[in-house]
């Protein structure tokens, strides 16, 4: 048996102007979200990005091709009524970031992580003050309190749209340094999710490729390349 999806009973979906920001229309009709709260986002791009994929939808509609109307959602529904404590929960990252448990061997593996991942190192100490340190190893140890309070400020500094994205960015990569990164326009998305891979793409160059886990791979390069889009779009009117 197929599994039930709601059929299309629109013709259009527009984006439009509503009180608090941008919303979506469906032949005039409002959307909300699951919970029924009004579907209103802070920026006519995203609000059309939203727009757009309710358009794209055939005879029924499919929520998977949806990730931007997803993405939306989760920033009303699950974001909003608890931001200080999703952004509690990505400030964490830092502690363990990704970027900062290096391999002790082989020699070429612990130089290509020094010279891929310390320039972001630098970049989050130049710009927000926070120098994290690196490690050999995978044993846990505490980083600089000052250093974790700096990244953490920027983390509560997003608003709930964009603290969305954000966790996407973060928890995808186990980098908040990379999620920050990611944030930043002079910083290349494509070239941040490989920075993510480091380690995987060494593994594959031994071993060769696992399709299963390329195919998993993948799909998460798409979250990752969508959250950063859905981010961008959080503040491009």
């Amino acid at each position: 048996m197929s599994e039930w999806a709601p059929r299309r009973f629109y013709e259009t979906a527009t984006a439009t102007q509503v009180e608090g920001g941008h919303g979506i229309a469906l032949d005039g009709r409002r959307v909300m979200t699951p919970g029924k709260s009004p579907l209103v986002v802070p920026t006519r791009g995203l609000a059309e990005a939203i727009a757009e994929e309710w358009q794209a939808q055939g005879e029924k509609i499919d929520p998977n091709t949806m990730p931007f109307t997803r993405t939306a959602n989760s920033a009303i529904e699950k974001v909003t009524p608890q931001r200080a404590a999703v952004a509690d929960m990505l400030a964490d990252y830092g502690d363990s970031d990704l970027l900062c448990y290096r391999a002790d061997q082989p020699d070429e593996l612990v130089q290509r992580q020094s010279e891929r991942w310390d320039p972001l190192l630098d970049w989050a100490a130049a710009r927000f003050g926070a120098r994290l340190e690196p490690r050999a190893g995978v044993i846990h140890a505490p980083q600089d309190p000052d250093a974790l309070a700096a990244l953490a400020r920027q983390a509560h500094a997003l608003d709930a749209f964009e603290l969305a994205a954000f966790h996407d960015l973060v928890s995808l990569t186990g980098s908040l340094v990379l999620g920050l990164a990611a944030t930043d326009p002079d910083h290349d998305p494509e070239a941040l999710w490989a920075l993510s891979r480091l380690d995987e793409s060494w593994q594959e160059e031994l071993w060769g490729v696992d399709e299963e886990a390329s195919d998993v791979a993948e799909r998460k390069r798409a979250a990752f390349l969508h959250a950063h889009r859905f981010y961008r779009l959080c503040s491009a009117d």
